[in-house]
Formats: C-alpha cells, sequence, structure tokens
C-alpha cells in the first residue's frame, strides 16, 4: 500500500486515546454512578477501574453494561453521519468499544464468575443456569457486535482487497493496544489495589476488546461485502494529538488515582 494512503499512526493513537477515556468514563461515572443516583443512593468514588457507591445492589452492578449498550447504539448512527475520516473513527471506535465492553462483560463474569454481571445474578437460582445463559448471551452477542463493527468500518477501507485488509489490520491493531497500555498504565494509579488492574483494566480492555484481534480475518471471506469506493485515509493531526495529551493526563493522573464525590 503507498505509503501516502496509509491512516496515520499517530492520529490513530490520539483519537484512540479518547475513545478510550470517554468509553470508560461513560461506564463508570454515568453507568454505575447514574444507577447509584437513581437508586437514591450516594456516589462515593470514581477511578477509571472502578465506582463506590454507598449502597450495592443489582442495578448499581448492571449500570455500566447498560450505559454501555446505549452508547453503542448511539455511535453507531453518529458514526454513520460523520462526514470526515477522523471523526467517524472516532464514533466508530466509541461504538466499538462500547459493544464489546457489553459483550464482553457477559462472557467473562459468566465463564469466570467475577465482574459486574457476576455481582448481578449472585444469589440468584440455580446458580449454574444463570452462569450459562450469562455465557451463552455473551458469546452470541460479542460475535454479533463484532460483525457490526466491520460492517461500519468498511466505509474507511478500499475496495482492493489488499489495501482493505492492510488499511483494517493498522485500524484494529493500533487502537487495540493503545486501549489496552491506557487502561493499565491508569489502573496501576488505582485507590484500591492490584486486583483490580487485572480485572477491571487489562481484563476488560485486553480481553474484552480482543475481537479487534482477530476480527479483520472475517474479511478474508464474503461475510463482509467491501466498500463500494475508496474511503478517505486519516491523515496527520496536530489538534487530534494535542486533545489526546490534554485528555490523558488527567485521565492517567487524576481519575486513575480515584475522585471522591
Amino acid at each position: 500500500m503507498p505509503s501516502e494512503r496509509r491512516p496515520d499512526t499517530p492520529t490513530i493513537i490520539a483519537i484512540t486515546v479518547i475513545a478510550t477515556a470517554i468509553t470508560d468514563i461513560l461506564h463508570e461515572l454515568v453507568g454505575h454512578g447514574g444507577a447509584c443516583v437513581l437508586s437514591g443512593f450516594h456516589p462515593l468514588v470514581v477511578s477509571t477501574v472502578h465506582f463506590e457507591c454507598s449502597m450495592d445492589s443489582r442495578f448499581v452492578s448492571a449500570g455500566g453494561t447498560l450505559v454501555n449498550f446505549i452508547a453503542g447504539i448511539t455511535f453507531l448512527f453518529a458514526a454513520r453521519a460523520s462526514r470526515s475520516p477522523s471523526s467517524r473513527f472516532l464514533f466508530w471506535l466509541m461504538m466499538t468499544f462500547n459493544f464489546l465492553d457489553a459483550g464482553g462483560y457477559f462472557m467473562f463474569s459468566g465463564m469466570a464468575n467475577i465482574g459486574d454481571w457476576a455481582d448481578v445474578i449472585r444469589g440468584l437460582q440455580p446458580t449454574w443456569a444463570w452462569h450459562v445463559t450469562l455465557t451463552v448471551i455473551g458469546i452470541m452477542s460479542y460475535l454479533y457486535f463484532v460483525r457490526v463493527s466491520l460492517v461500519e468500518l468498511q466505509p474507511l477501507l478500499s475496495p482492493d482487497q489488499t489495501t482493505r485488509l492492510s488499511r483494517a489490520r493498522r485500524l484494529l491493531l493500533i487502537p487495540y493496544f493503545t486501549h489496552g497500555v491506557l487502561m493499565t498504565i491508569a489502573g496501576l494509579f488505582n485507590p484500591v489495589g492490584m486486583i483490580l488492574v487485572v480485572i477491571s483494566a487489562m481484563a476488560a480492555s485486553f480481553g474484552g476488546c480482543s475481537g479487534m484481534l482477530w476480527m479483520g480475518m472475517w474479511l478474508r471471506g464474503n461475510l463482509i461485502r467491501p466498500p463500494a469506493q475508496e474511503g478517505a485515509p486519516l491523515e496527520r493531526s496536530l489538534g487530534w494529538i494535542a486533545a489526546s495529551v490534554a485528555v490523558a493526563a488527567p485521565f492517567i493522573f487524576v481519575l486513575g488515582r480515584g475522585v471522591n464525590l
């Protein structure tokens, strides 16, 4: 692929940083925090990897994933309405992160019995049936969201198969590792301990978004129709790069350490 047609790596990283921060705030603060307030309880602390409410409930535990679903649908339509490649990519990333977080939490909690949805179903009988149901819902929804993400990525790709695959790898793998590294670094500062780094930072990012590692393989067959015309590649944008620095610093050093509410 000619170098001038490659999506710009620093810009991909910059947009991913912003998308990661927004997705995380939606899950922790808007999702869990909103459910806490709607339940009549009091928000106590929020960080990049956890939210503390004055009382625990199934609704508070489910709040993060519920907001992920709503945000994913919202960003899907926002991506379709975007006119510039950079804004479309931002909304596509936030759609993908939110959808994969939602489906991933179902699978993770169903299989490992930890995480938000393990708290939602805790105490419900028969236990095995709830875990099996949660796991099946997670697998089916995750695969569906992977397909949705690939379909919505096509306007940024190319009708030419070689170029399409090469561009897709950059737009999938660079965000995947950027997202996971940023969440892990911010999680290291959390006030609770290393267990949340493993469960909420690394597992929810590297594990929850692992579909981005392999979804590009689906482009080799006929499952996803290629775009009708060449998509404009992401070009170098100092504005996005500067914005990502302004977002990353407080995300890591302020929200990562936890904010008392």
